[in-house]
């Protein structure tokens, strides 16, 4: 009979097998981008939320790949979502900016969505930085604010490591309190003091889309403690903890504020308008952040 750290060795092997390959899956992505890189490896990771890609065009010793041309990376199908990786530098810090996002309403699984993340870990990231525009339910919001994110509700139904765990990837019960970088939420706030950025502060709710929330929901979300709501962020924040990223900081742009009931009607084109309204100010304050990482 095996002795305990052959039954462990054996465990692990078999872990691995049902989880389907994900950590050679994650290593084939990490080693065709090492390929394509030119300079040291990016150390900050950012996400762009959707209409707020014109960060990715501010780098220098910029090198676009498409998400589709990556090994196993989900592309990002909806409008205002560029679907590129960009790989260059930004304040003089080497990055890689995520020109948009796959979804879980797209059809991928929340492990799908967490991919990208992962890769950009196996690429050397310590600091990851996820944008998202979001709806208000804090009333004292307003269209255009950003707001960092705290803290977040996982309302998707779902979990990214749901199954099998690979060890190689990360432990099997990561903790998920203090998520955020209280260094890196310590710098957002003096930028935007520095630059009379209106900053909030606040809980994001993760739904899964892609309908918009009735008002019912709206005001359960309210009473939950929730101040915004949105259809991502959330599996690649848990992902992140389980890969052992460092520092995480998350941003919200507040699209729309609903207070805990739906007044009007809501559609894409109107949040894409609101989110390229407050850009600059995301910039400027992403920009600062990067210094200061």
């Amino acid at each position: 009979m095996p002795g305990p750290v052959k039954r462990k060795a054996l465990r692990d092997r078999a872990d691995r097998a049902a989880a389907g390959g994900l950590f050679e899956r994650v290593q084939e992505a990490v080693g065709f981008l090492r390929a394509t890189m030119a300079g040291r490896p990016p150390e900050v990771g950012i996400i762009l939320g959707s209409g707020l890609g014109a960060l990715g065009e501010t780098l220098t010793d910029a090198r676009a790949v498409p998400y589709l041309r990556i090994p196993h990376f989900p592309a990002a199908r909806v409008a205002g979502h560029a679907s590129r990786l960009i790989l260059g530098r930004l304040e003089g810090r080497p990055v890689a900016v995520m020109q948009g996002r796959p979804h879980q309403y797209e059809g991928y699984s929340p492990a799908q969505v967490g991919f990208p993340v992962r890769v950009l870990r196996g690429l050397g990231v310590r600091a990851l930085l996820v944008s998202n525009v979001a709806g208000g339910l804090n009333p004292a919001f307003r269209a255009g604010d950003l707001m960092l994110i705290e803290d977040v509700i996982n309302l998707t139904g779902d979990n990214p490591l749901r199954g099998p765990n690979d060890e190689r990837l990360g432990p099997r019960f990561p903790a998920m309190h203090d998520l955020f970088s209280a260094r890196l939420l310590a710098a957002a706030r003096a930028v935007a003091r520095q630059g009379r950025i209106v900053l909030r502060r606040g809980v994001y709710a993760g739904m899964s889309g892609p309908s918009y929330e009735t008002a019912a929901e709206l005001r359960m979300l309210r009473r939950l403690g929730a101040d915004a709501v949105g259809m991502s962020t959330v599996p690649e924040i848990i992902v992140a903890r389980h890969a052992g990223i460092p520092e995480i900081l998350g941003i919200s742009c507040i699209t729309n504020v609903e207070g805990g009931r739906r007044t009007a009607s809501l559609d894409h084109a109107a949040v894409l308008k609101a989110a390229q309204a407050a850009e600059a100010r995301f910039v400027a304050l992403l920009r600062g952040v990067i210094a200061r990482c």
